[in-house]
């Protein structure tokens, strides 16, 4: 039997504002740490480099996180045009320049083909598997990878401003699995000019916004107080986008050990995936059938 993790059965959403410089690991660890909770991940990997959200998810709040990863995000970037990077941001190695800089016309024109259902390939400095090693693993012995494309959904991708004829700033929405990086190279290479990204923000994942952010400064600074327990959102938070279907006290009782429950619905479809909740917690998430949730999750406690 596994030794059991020390600390505290937290469980909600402690949202941060990760500056550059810190993996996404090692603000989860910290987040760990100030709380004291026994466990806790993430809801999207950010680079060292890059800032804004990274939703961390504290106890039984983990089984929520796909529905956080697999939402629309926001980010913001700034893009330098004139050259291309063995990274594709502004960490790497320079490995091609350009002289050229397209005009504002020429961007509008090449945005519309990075909308919509994409094919992307990841950048060489990725965390993609190659045969069961991470392709960054091999870019950094001098290793090229193969990656395959992989599909990536964008909701939206505009130029918020240019500041110089060499810089772009843009903001893209898009789903699960987006690189900026790659966006950045491969807009740099439609126009003919090369890029790379210079900074990247997360603005938004899912439900959770920079605005409501905390930093790591403030983590710090409250670590094992009541007040840093007070911005630890509720587990709910991360449904919001499935519907909330209540249990009645029978089924509510038999949820709680993973098996179908009754549940009140209105307007439900049969096998819409939903979240069944009693007094007002989270019970379970699984698919509706026929005035029953069967779970797929079931939240302890």
């Amino acid at each position: 039997m596994g030794r059991r993790r020390k600390g505290r059965d937290v469980t909600g959403w402690l949202i941060v504002d990760k500056p550059s410089g810190p993996t996404s690991t090692a603000v989860v660890n910290k987040v760990r740490w100030a709380l004291d909770a026994r466990k806790a991940g993430h809801a999207g990997t950010l680079d060292p480099a890059a800032t804004g959200v990274l939703a961390v998810a504290l106890g039984e709040a983990t089984k929520t996180v796909p529905h956080v990863t697999d939402a629309l995000k926001c980010y913001r970037f700034t893009m330098r045009l004139g050259a291309a990077t063995n990274t594709d941001d502004a960490e790497g190695e320079v490995i091609a320049s350009a002289e050229t800089r397209p005009d504002d016309a020429a961007i509008a024109a090449a945005l519309p083909a990075f909308r919509g259902d994409i094919l992307q390939v990841p950048p060489q400095f990725s965390a993609v598997k190659i045969d069961g090693e991470r392709a960054y693993a091999r870019a950094r012995a001098g290793e090229g990878s193969d990656l395959a494309p992989r599909p990536l959904y964008v909701e939206s991708l505009e130029v918020v401003a240019r500041p110089d004829p060499d810089t772009l700033e843009l903001e893209m929405v898009c789903g699960k699995g987006g690189y900026v990086r790659a966006i950045a190279r491969d807009l740099g290479a439609a126009l003919g000019c090369l890029g790379h990204v210079l900074t990247l923000r997360r603005v938004w994942s899912g439900p959770f916004d920079v605005a409501d952010a905390i930093t790591l400064d403030e983590i710090e600074a409250a670590a094992g107080t009541a007040a840093l327990d007070a911005r630890v959102l509720p587990l709910e938070v991360a449904l919001a986008d499935l519907p909330e279907l209540p249990a009645t006290p029978e089924g509510a009782a038999r949820l709680r050990h993973g098996n179908p429950g009754m549940v009140l619905a209105s307007g439900v479809d049969y096998g819409t995936e939903a979240w069944a909740s009693h007094d007002g917690r989270a019970l379970a998430i699984g698919q509706y059938r026929a005035g029953e949730l069967h779970p797929t999750r079931v939240f302890n406690g």
